[in-house]
């Protein structure tokens, strides 16, 4: 028997301040009907020429169509409605997600439910086992765990309380929602079927039903995987934005609520001109020309370009004159490695001159999306700031230019969230991805397959190349590079002196900062900067420091305070001591570089902070010895320690690049990529190697971060802690808790394991 529903309808979404159309089951699902319909016609062609579908444009919209009509139908049951309710005062049925979760996640049952109607489906537009794989999937939780691939179609809840569940077929909205498909999908209309759809469904019929599917289903599916992955992200963005625009109230300015038609055309239109990039350019160079190597950039005719150049040679703006030829009508994402190249990007070139947005893993928003009450479910570890995260994609949708870190873009290949609600503003828009050489062997094979899946205007930036590196991005293109080297007078210049000791030179430091110099020192871990800065304290030297085991809010502040402290209108010394984080994230100029041995790529890159801004000849480098193996093998700090005792006398960037492209290092990136390669599954998996940190949130802070409207991101903490200790840790909003009895904090040094 169906528990009784009060209020007496099929709910798709808590009921907030007041009752609205698209919080109900059929309005919802009519709503995400819509808005995936209007990406379709909106991205129109650049669909079919960005990506190789292997069908019409009309097909993929009937198949779109097909899966958004069905991604919710799982909700029809008595844990949905009664977890919708649980806030509802006089509302039945009432459910507590965090005691008990609902047996089976709604999505799941939607594919298994459509999977009972078949018979009926199977006549609609579209193409039906397609559709149910792209809908099971939209909450990026299909056929995987932990970020590995499993065989199971969605998980059963053991712990939920209940061995069976109940759905309401019979219901007037369900039959509503019969209908909506008899006019919207072609659906026939008369209902038929071999056998009537069971309404109890116990643990054993759930799983007679994955069982079915699996087999009589998938098993011998053999689909076009780029265009089940473009259906896929459609949807999880036609679902972000479908209710969350139609359902704005109207504003000061606005007597009318946001349309979605309206506002997602006019989004999506928001592109480039070239008079925006010329003003991009113009107040950077300021009275200068463009010098020889960035008006190459702008010359580059084919789709995908390489500009290999170093630091200090103005490749960003010479990007910017890239853009003019490729990004003119396009939005452009400009992707960092980090999230302080990024921040340092956006605020050093397009934060006031186009209508752009700032997007990485932490950067602010306070708004909030009508949520379903599965967020935070027992035995579900919860989705991090979701409703924020979706709402942080629609800026992207709104902008001409979005800097980013790399995972906002390459996160794609393996369903990250970010770019899959991100997706409407990534199709047709032109790409440039700085600091290549960075990448790690999982993050150059997200790339390669993008390159090979994604055929828009693409500029690579890298310090170097590597041989095999350019064969296989040739390889993934398909069709020739155009390589532009950087400026030959500045690559040249003798800007670095390498001296190598055992033990670091604290005199030479001393004399430096005596001498009004600004003194950048880099460690390979952050125990060994944070000793280093206590070192300098007791010497009576007045340090910065500045590494990732600060809360997100603390060292936004670290960072500014140490670019500030090295701009040239500073005069004062300074000695800034920093670990990897240095690398890319900070742009600035030191007199005088102390380095920790690490591997040659990496050294590189701390070159990069030294004689920046080149003061006409040479400055010293002082490299010492790590004893330690973490973060580099003794095999890759024995290459380093070669490269620095390769070279005598004055050295520049040329030299450098030359050295690392002939190191015969094998290249084997991980092709691998969820949403081209899992088939019926789709779930988030790791987009870079796996490090030794897990970001935390500290126990201390608990009272400010369970307080209503807490930016939780602003709050973690990277910290490097054992994985099945932290299994142990209680969880807030996915977030693990560092007991305060093992950890400590300061802002001035950040976290520290007690002893």
């Amino acid at each position: 028997m169906q528990p009784k529903l009060t209020p007496d309808r099929l709910l798709a979404k808590e009921v907030e301040e007041r009752w609205q159309g698209s919080c109900s089951l059929v309005g919802h699902t009519a709503d995400v009907v819509r808005a995936v319909t209007l990406l379709v016609d909106v991205l129109g062609d650049r669909l079919t020429e960005q990506f190789n579908l292997g069908c019409t444009l009309d097909e993929l919209k009937a198949t779109a169509r097909l899966a958004a009509y069905l991604h919710d139908w799982g909700k029809a049951n008595n844990h949905f409605q009664g977890v919708v309710r649980q806030k509802m005062p006089g509302a039945a049925p009432k459910r507590n997600p965090m005691q008990h979760p609902q047996l089976v996640r709604h999505e799941i049952f939607s594919l298994l439910v459509a999977w009972e109607f078949r018979e009926w489906l199977e006549q609609a537009e579209g193409d039906l086992l397609t559709a149910l794989a792209v809908a099971g999937g939209h909450h990026l939780k299909l056929g995987g765990k932990a970020g590995a691939k499993t065989n199971e179609l969605g998980e059963i809840r053991w712990g939920c309380g209940d061995d069976r569940i109940a759905f309401y077929f019979n219901h007037p909205d369900f039959r509503r929602l019969l209908r909506f498909g008899v006019k919207q999908l072609g659906c026939p209309a008369k209902l038929k079927l071999t056998r009537k759809p069971t309404l109890a469904w116990t643990i054993d019929r759930i799983k007679a039903q994955r069982q079915s599917v699996l087999l009589d289903g998938f098993l011998e599916w053999q689909p076009n995987a780029v265009l089940v992955a473009v259906l896929k992200a459609l949807l999880v963005a036609g679902d972000s934005v479908g209710s969350a625009i139609a359902n704005q109230k109207p504003t000061k300015d606005d007597t009318k609520p946001l349309k979605l038609d309206r506002w997602l055309r006019e989004a999506l239109a928001c592109t480039l001109t070239e008079a925006d990039l010329d003003r991009v350019i113009q107040a950077r160079l300021g009275d200068h020309e463009l010098r020889k190597f960035q008006r190459a950039l702008g010359k580059i005719q084919t789709r995908v370009g390489l500009a290999r150049a170093g630091c200090g040679t103005g490749k960003t703006v010479g990007a910017y004159n890239w853009a003019r030829r490729h990004a003119v009508g396009r939005k452009l994402f400009f992707c960092y490695p980090t999230t302080g190249t990024s921040t340092e990007g956006f605020l050093d070139y397009v934060q006031t001159e186009l209508k752009s947005v700032l997007q990485h893993s932490r950067a602010a928003v306070d708004l909030e999306l009508a949520r379903t009450g599965e967020e935070a479910e027992a035995g579900d570890n919860g989705t991090i700031n979701e409703a924020a995260m979706k709402l942080q994609s629609f800026e992207a949708w709104e902008s001409q230019a979005v800097v980013c870190t790399v995972d906002t873009v390459l996160g794609l290949m393996q369903c990250h969230r970010r770019p899959m609600y991100s997706f409407p503003a990534l199709v047709g828009a032109a790409f440039v991805f700085d600091e290549v050489h960075c990448y790690d062997p999982s993050l150059l094979g997200a790339l390669l397959r993008f390159l090979e899946t994604v055929k828009v205007p693409v500029l690579l930036m890298s310090a170097s190349f590597l041989p095999a590196q350019l064969q296989a991005i040739e390889a993934a293109v398909g069709e020739p590079l155009e390589i532009v080297k950087g400026p030959e007078e500045l690559e040249t210049q003798p800007r670095y002196r390498f001296h190598y000791a055992e033990q670091p030179d604290w005199e030479r430091v001393e004399a430096e900062l005596a001498a009004g110099g600004k003194v950048l020192w880099v460690c390979n871990q952050v125990n060994t900067a944070v000793g280093v800065y206590e070192e300098a304290r007791r010497r009576g030297l007045k340090a910065l420091l500045y590494h990732s085991r600060f809360r997100y809010e603390d060292r936004v502040q670290h960072h500014r305070e140490v670019v500030d402290a090295f701009k040239p209108e500073r005069e004062e010394p300074v000695l800034a001591i920093a670990t990897q984080v240095a690398e890319m994230s900070l742009d600035l100029s030191a007199t005088l570089l102390v380095s920790q041995i690490a591997e040659p790529p990496a050294l590189i890159q701390r070159l990069g902070r030294l004689n920046r801004r080149y003061c006409g000849h040479a400055l010293a480098a002082l490299f010492y010895d790590d004893p330690k193996d973490r973060p580099y093998s003794r095999d890759k700090l024995s290459r380093g320690l070669a490269m620095v005792q390769e070279f005598a006398g004055d050295v520049n960037q040329a030299q450098l690049a030359h050295w690392l492209e002939q190191e015969q290092n094998d290249l084997d990136p991980e092709r691998d990529s969820v949403l081209l390669d899992g088939e019926w599954r789709t779930y988030p998996a790791s987009l870079r190697q796996e490090g030794y940190t897990v970001t935390c949130l500290l126990e201390e802070d608990r009272e400010r971060f369970t307080k209503k409207g807490a930016k939780l991101a602003e709050l973690t903490v990277p910290l490097l802690a054992d994985s099945r200790q932290v299994s142990q840790w209680e969880r807030y909003k996915g977030y693990p808790i560092a007991p305060t009895e093992q950890w400590e904090y300061s802002r001035e040094i950040g976290a520290r394991k007690r002893c």
